[in-house]
């Protein structure tokens, strides 16, 4: 029990498709906890200490933050078949450019047309998350912008494919193709009908999307949230301290911290450092719910704050 892999996510969730997909490559077992899409998340934050973003992975008491993370800890864990070749830095890359600047642009394509039947409810906690404004209007007037630059987007990944290639890296699925998969995804998920309308002009970006939305999502069965707490209340984690001597900021054990994403949902997490290196941080805290839990975060794209 204490070494499942246990999923805290929601079924639309395009960040959680991401992972999703990685249980099917690697044909992992998992138990899945539905989450709430907006907060409140009663379940989740004692074990996160105040994360609200979607997808969180959990195992025992080791709980993973962030799409980054998650699938470097699966695919230290589940080596087989690999995610990434030698060149193993360039994926995360790619993912900056996926899951922001691309992602943006999703978002603008969707909520620039179904924004009108958002719940009022969605809109504030989005509006709360990114610390802006969800407004129909502008959306709207953004929508022409957006999906131009959807199509320029697509056009790159039609580009890797357009020497017959099945994935973006050859002839292996990789992470670079989940990164990318995630956009399309979200755009067929929520308005399919301008999806087809941009992929018309990609036919090899739409048997590549095919391929990789068949890997599915591997073996799961439902769990309920308070047996995922008590499963965290009962397990000790597996993060061992350490310090790195090459840490910028002096890093070491002990520290206590706050954490922080640096785009949106930037809800600090507070906690004493248990090991940071140049890819995580992990924080070791107390919640009254499931005691001690070592919550793991990326360093790239989160800042580190002493308190």
């Amino acid at each position: 029990m204490a070494h499942e892999i246990i999923f805290h996510h929601y079924w639309t969730s395009p960040f959680s498709e991401k992972v999703r997909l990685v249980f099917g490559i690697k044909d992992i077992a998992w138990k899945s906890v539905e989450i709430p899409n907006m907060m409140p998340k009663p379940d989740l934050l004692p074990l996160t200490g105040g994360y609200r973003k979607t997808p969180v992975m959990q195992i025992g008491a080791d709980i993973y933050c962030d799409t980054q993370i998650i699938i470097r800890e699966l695919e230290r864990r589940f080596p087989t078949p690999p995610l990434f070749d030698r060149d193993a830095g360039l994926p995360f890359g790619l993912g900056f450019w996926c899951d922001r600047i691309f992602f943006m642009a999703t978002v603008g394509v969707v909520f620039g047309e179904i924004g009108d039947s958002v719940p009022e409810s969605f809109r504030k906690d989005r509006a709360a998350m990114s610390g802006g404004t969800f407004s129909t209007e502008a959306l709207k007037a953004n929508a022409p912008f957006a999906y131009d630059q959807f199509r320029a987007h697509t056009a790159f990944v039609a580009d890797q494919l357009a020497d017959g290639r099945a994935f973006v890296r050859g002839n292996a699925v990789s992470m670079d193709d989940l990164q990318a998969h995630m956009n399309f995804w979200f755009l067929k998920s929520a308005v399919p009908h301008i999806l087809a309308k941009i992929l018309a002009e990609f036919p090899a970006v739409t048997a590549w999307y095919d391929r990789v939305s068949a890997f599915r999502h591997g073996k799961h069965t439902e769990m309920a949230a308070r047996d995922a707490l008590a499963i965290a209340a009962a397990a000790t984690s597996e993060a061992k301290a350490k310090a790195d001597p090459n840490d910028p900021t002096g890093l070491k054990p002990g520290t206590a911290v706050a954490v922080s994403a640096d785009d949106y949902g930037r809800d600090p997490i507070a906690g004493d450092v248990m090991f940071a290196d140049r890819h995580e941080i992990a924080i070791r805290r107390t919640d009254k719910q499931v005691g001690e839990v070592v919550v793991h975060f990326p360093r790239a794209g989160f800042n580190v704050v002493r308190t």
